[in-house]
């Protein structure tokens, strides 16, 4: 039988490290070494160190965020992928099927999707996704307090609008490119809650089964309700309604995909909401076009200065190195 490659991603905070330690602790293999633990995420990110760095490699310099706001950010990191780095991805993961079942965490993936499934199709494996679902207030909360707990006011208003969009877009390009392979959508809430019938749904979704699940299980002790500490609620964050309202209206679309993930009428409105929130963020960069401009000149001018400094200190440098040189009178 071929190797089946389950593709965990969604956006960042979502849970996708949770379900990983799950299906860990459920059979599948996850290529070793991971990620290693840390204060953000101390019970470990189930991510193969080899692919958080591929990604990172492929997409930082473009660049493209974990998880980023603008609705083209998918096609700018396809346009990044070369036979190349195809070969680099077919050769490493040629390694790694020596199991029956492997699980492939990584909150970018979606953006260079294609790729994957590419590579797998070339290597003969059967592709299969799973996606975090958690709603965009808890996702935003998580990423306040694991990366926003000393920032001013002005910026965390910024980057919670941003997060929130981010989360959006996430939603969108996740959903869009899995169409085509067998998928599962997660929410955080039930996996925490009852990660059993979670775990089951999704397994039968995507043509997995994990054995007799009745007794006490290692996942037991993994997942507890006390991972769940964000509520779902808007209130004391600083995000405008218009973003509130398109984003709840997505996080509805969203879950109706839990129990039938390729189901048309939710399929035909997130495609609907994707749009709209392509309209919105052009319209906001517009507005906010002077302010960029701004911006932009002003990292110019420090540049700028920082490289005068630095060429009058190479000349300083020089200067003396030549009065070293120079023969002392007697």
């Amino acid at each position: 039988m071929p190797v089946k490659l389950v593709i965990v991603t969604g956006s960042g905070r979502s849970g996708t490290s949770s379900v990983a330690g799950t299906l860990k602790r459920l059979g599948l293999h996850i290529p070793q070494p991971e990620v290693a633990t840390d204060e953000r995420n101390p019970r470990g990110y189930y991510e193969p160190l080899w692919v958080a760095d591929f990604h990172k490699y492929l997409l930082n310099p473009i660049p493209v965020r974990t998880i980023d706001s603008r609705p083209r950010a998918g096609e700018i990191a396809m346009a990044a992928v070369t036979p190349e780095v195809e070969a680099e991805l077919r050769d490493w993961l040629r390694g790694q099927l020596d199991h029956p079942v492997l699980a492939i965490k990584e909150t970018r993936a979606y953006w260079v999707y294609a790729m994957w499934e590419r590579v797998a199709a070339d290597l003969g494996l059967e592709v299969a996704s799973l996606t975090m679902l958690r709603h965009p207030t808890q996702v935003v909360r998580s990423r306040d307090s694991a990366y926003l707990t000393d920032e001013t006011d002005t910026f965390r208003r910024q980057r919670e609008t941003t997060n929130v969009a981010a989360w959006m877009n996430s939603v969108f390009e996740t959903e869009r490119v899995t169409r085509g392979n067998p998928r599962a959508f997660v929410p955080y809430y039930d996996l925490i809650g009852d990660w059993r019938a979670a775990m089951t749904r999704a397994g039968r979704q995507l043509g997995l089964t994990f054995g007799d699940l009745s007794g006490p299980h290692e996942v037991d002790d993994f997942l507890t309700t006390s991972l769940n500490r964000s509520a779902a609620t808007w209130d004391g964050l600083m995000v405008a309604p218009d973003l509130v309202g398109l984003a709840e209206r997505t996080w509805v679309a969203a879950s109706l995909l839990v129990e039938s993930p390729h189901d048309a009428a939710a399929v035909a409105r997130l495609d609907e909401l994707r749009s709209e929130y392509a309209e919105v963020y052009e319209s906001a960069a517009a507005i906010a076009l002077d302010e960029t401009t701004a911006q932009v000149a002003a990292v110019r001018r420090n540049l700028k200065a920082r490289l005068a400094t630095k060429q009058e200190r190479i000349e300083k440098l020089r200067a003396e190195l030549r009065a070293l040189r120079e023969p002392q009178a007697p």
